[in-house]
Parts: structure tokens; C-alpha cells; sequence
């Protein structure tokens, strides 16, 4: 409210949101809420996709090519689906790439452009239970309004 009483429509909420994306499920729904989210409030949308490094499968013999190759088709699907919904519903968003720990790189990202929240996927990962999720990391970072979308 403003001081002579009158309720202020559209300047509250966020005006910088920053959601992960990994091409699962729960992160593709997390995709979804932010988009939404941002259409709504006219916030500006920053989709990142962390590349994980360290893995398993990178030590069997072109085990990093195939997980860059997963990676690259993971960006391409997404930045083709961005470029579609983005026409429709003129939504500011910027697609960025990173690698490493999604922790690190989503906390970067959102710190470097002052978001205003954080949009992730719930984890569907049992080892998550014992080590954090991604988002149970990031609450626990303590800079921005986390969300957890499952």
C-alpha cells in the first residue's frame, strides 16, 4: 500500500529469476513455474543448465564426449522450446550455459544479476537424502527465496 492507502498493482515480486535446468522432469516443471512467474510479475528470466564435469561415465573411454554430446542436445531442445514459447508469450529470458557444480554456478548466476528468487526441480536422487540436494543447498545458502518445484 501505498501512504495515502491505495494498493500498488504489479510492483511487488520479483524482477529477476533465476531457474536451473537439467532436462529432467521435475527441472522442465520448474522451467514451467518460473516462466510463468515471470510472464506474471514482467520479471526477467535467467535459465541456466550446469553441465556436471565430474562423473562416472567420464572415465570410461569417450565417456566426456557422450556427456557433452547429452549436454549439448539437453541446451539445443531447450533453447528451440525458449525461442517457441518466448515468441507467444514475450517473456525476457536469457539461456545460460555453464559448467560444474550446479550450486556454484546457479549461486554465481544469480548473485552476478541481483535475482530477486531461484526457481529449482526437487531431486528424485535417493543419495540426495544423505549429501543435499541441489536445493536444499541453495536454501541453506541463504541469499535469495528459493523454490522447490516437484
Amino acid at each position: 500500500m501505498t501512504s495515502d492507502g491505495v494498493f500498488e498493482l504489479g510492483t511487488d515480486g520479483p524482477r529477476v529469476i533465476v531457474v536451473g535446468v537439467d532436462g529432467t522432469e521435475t527441472s522442465l516443471h520448474a522451467a514451467a513455474y518460473a516462466w510463468g512467474l515471470a510472464r506474471r510479475s514482467g520479471a526477467r528470466l535467467l535459465v541456466v543448465h550446469v553441465a556436471s564435469v565430474a562423473s562416472i561415465t567420464t572415465m570410461a573411454p569417450g565417456g566426456a564426449a557422450v556427456m557433452r554430446e547429452a549436454d549439448q542436445q539437453v541446451v539445443d531442445e531447450l533453447r528451440a522450446q525458449l525461442a517457441q514459447v518466448g515468441e507467444r508469450d514475450g517473456v525476457a529470458y536469457e539461456l545460460i550455459t555453464e559448467q560444474g557444480d550446479a550450486v556454484a554456478a546457479l549461486s554465481r548466476v544469480a548473485d552476478e544479476h541481483r535475482a530477486d528468487a531461484v526457481v529449482v526441480g526437487a531431486s528424485a536422487q535417493a543419495g540426495h537424502k544423505l549429501i543435499g540436494s541441489v536445493a536444499v543447498r541453495l536454501v541453506r545458502a541463504g541469499r535469495w527465496p528459493v523454490t522447490v518445484v516437484p
